[in-house]
């Protein structure tokens, strides 16, 4: 159908007589709907997307006596943060606190088996479900669309998976992140075999990968392949840095560029590009830059030699070292990881979770530690990493064992429901074992990773309508997000002065600074605090705002030491581009009501605002 047709439909359908909203929705969602190749398959809706259209999720930290922060004496130590809830809502949370920052996300999500691991709205999908595949793939791939927002420039995602959904899962992936950002899709050897297998053992999974921009990533080589015989540095020379060899500095195949078509002087004559003495346009060039040639030549790097080409002519070589880059920084060479995984199997996952809780059957399935150990190491420098579907928290317990083998400040994430509280007794209670330290059914203690902060957060709802009512109550409950997003913790005095939390609340952990306004009539007592402040790092000022305005008038006069953002505005455009579309009669630009006096009264507190100078609250 043609642009026009479309258009002259769609217009038909709107003035079409007779149709409920519902049924224009449908009829209009329909038609706009665009399919030129990849997978089509029927739509199913989930109750968790049913409550988006509804509510909004909000993050609150839990502190009671079964589930607690656990905080290291290191003030630096990274906070890991375990999210209890359904993953879609937990996505759209990160995709206000997180969007763009995820360096590393890692997922196991139900293989789709029909063998009760895969449920969808509170039934398990059997393999006599006639739309089996296609419940999975509007289950995935509505995650997927959200974690692709999350990753960052160089971000990688990592899938695993088998037989029973990897040809729709590639297809869908190569639709969602593009098949020409597709890296790999590892082979893993997760068992040895069986003898009683039907035609042929099934030994294997799959993990696929796919980066946000390929051009952009980066991954680690494998240092204990690297044979240094294949490399052209046996029985070839050596000087005070260690083996090398020489390669041609003349480089005609990389393009030309005028810039390194240049004569190399020294004391035994001049060389040019190919061994010519005189400048040309041909294609021939330098790989190094002049400068980089005249700090090669004085450091050692590059020696002017007889080219054994060219009758009496000279050739410029550059060394190649076995363990110095061509910087002259100290390094070790490696090799391409190859797309097979093995060595790590199944059940060493079952027996270190095992070790951990003294018992087996606490979890099925568990995936190994080496596993995730060998996916986040390929990435060079990972900050945050993430895990949707994290199960018995294998990615965080392998995110702090590479953290002490390498000194690292990575970060991570978990997100699971709590179905048979296995959030509560399984994620967070494992992880809080591997923090403080446990003991094995053999009697020996494992010391604990004490270097980490674990913070537990609970997902709940509030009203979606932008009631200035329900626009209150979301800016209160928005502390946990803001805590997240700026990764900063501790509420302290502000200047010495205790805040009413109904009014106010300050975080500053020596780093950072935030500032959360929940009652904006407090600003002028909250703005002359400020102006007595020192100059030193900004603070992260969020306000309670009807609209999008940040108060920049009232915060004028400390204007050099405030950041502003309104809130609730800034979370209702993050979620916006994640969450579901509400139904019809919505459809229209929401707007905002006015608030009365009568309501205001009894939304917030009564404003009598005073500061303690001992820190009692007033």
């Amino acid at each position: 159908m043609t642009s026009d047709a479309k258009k002259a439909l769609e217009k038909k359908i709107k003035e079409l007589e007779g149709l409920t909203d519902q049924e224009r929705y449908d009829l209009l969602s329909l038609l706009r709907k665009q399919k030129k190749y990849g997978l089509v398959w029927e739509e199913k809706e989930e109750d968790i997307e049913e409550k988006l259209r509804e509510e909004l999720p909000v993050l609150i930290e839990r502190n009671d006596e079964k589930v607690h922060p656990i905080i290291s004496d290191n003030p630096d130590a990274p906070n890991h943060l375990i999210i209890e809830g359904d993953n879609l809502a937990a996505l759209t949370e990160l995709s206000y606190t997180h969007a763009g920052k995820i360096d590393v996300i890692y997922i196991d999500p139900p293989y789709n088996t029909g063998n009760k691991d895969f449920i969808y709205n509170d039934s398990y999908v059997d393999k006599e479900d006639s739309f089996r595949h296609s419940k999975w793939l509007s289950f995935i791939s509505k995650r997927l669309k959200i974690a692709k927002s999350l990753l960052s420039d160089r971000g990688v995602i990592f899938i695993s998976i088998d037989d029973n959904e990897q040809a729709n899962l590639k297809i869908l992936c190569d639709e969602i992140f593009g098949e020409q950002n597709l890296i790999s899709q590892f082979i893993w050897q997760k068992k040895t075999g069986s003898s009683d297998a039907n035609n042929v053992a099934i030994i294997t999974d799959y993990v696929l990968c796919y980066a946000l921009n390929k051009s952009y990533v980066e991954f680690n080589g494998n240092l204990e392949s690297f044979d240094p015989d294949r490399y052209k540095y046996k029985d070839k020379y050596y000087d005070e840095r260690g083996p090398f060899y020489y390669d041609n500095l003349d480089r005609g195949t990389l393009g030309y560029h005028e810039s390194l078509d240049y004569c190399i002087e020294t004391e035994i004559g001049k060389t040019f590009p190919n061994g010519r003495n005189e400048k040309h346009n041909d294609g021939w060039r330098w790989k190094w830059s002049k400068e980089k040639v005249k700090w090669g030549l004085s450091n050692g790097f590059i020696e002017i030699k007889p080219n054994k080409n060219k009758k009496n002519g000279f050739g410029a070589y550059y060394k190649i070292y076995l363990n110095v880059d061509n910087e002259g920084n100290k390094i070790k060479r490696s090799s391409p990881h190859k797309n097979i995984i093995n060595d790590v199997l199944n059940t060493h996952g079952v027996n270190e979770l095992k070790d951990i809780f003294g018992k087996g059957g606490i979890f099925s399935n568990p995936k190994p530690l080496g596993l995730i150990l060998f996916l986040i190491k390929l990435s060079t420098r990972p900050k945050t990493i993430l895990d949707f579907f994290a199960g018995s928290g294998t990615t965080l317990h392998a995110v702090m064992q590479l953290n002490k083998e390498d000194g690292g400040h990575r970060q991570c994430i978990l997100c699971t429901n709590n179905e048979n509280n296995i959030c509560e007794d399984v994620t967070y209670e494992r992880n809080k074992r591997v923090i403080e330290g446990y003991t094995k059914p053999n009697g020996e203690f494992v010391d604990g990773l004490k270097n980490n902060n674990l913070r537990y957060y609970r997902t709940e709802f509030l009203p979606r309508e932008r009631s200035a009512k329900n626009m209150r109550k979301l800016v209160y409950a928005s502390t946990g997000l803001l805590c997240i997003k700026n990764d900063i913790y501790t509420e302290s005095d502000f200047a010495g002065k205790k805040l009413n939390p109904k009014y106010a609340k300050y975080f500053n952990d020596s780093k950072k600074k935030m500032l959360v306004v929940y009652e904006e009539r407090a600003i002028p007592f909250l703005v002359n605090i400020i102006k007595e402040m020192p100059e030193d790092t900004k603070i992260k000022v969020y306000v309670f705002s009807h609209g999008s305005y940040t108060f920049n008038d009232e915060f004028e006069e400390v204007s050099d030491k405030v950041e502003l953002c309104a809130l609730p505005q800034a979370i209702y455009d993050a979620y916006q581009k994640v969450l579901p579309k509400r139904k019809p009669q919505f459809l229209e630009e929401e707007i905002v009501e006015n608030i009365t006096p009568e309501e205001e009264i009894n939304i917030a507190p009564s404003l009598e605002l005073e500061f303690d100078e001992e820190g009692g609250e007033a």
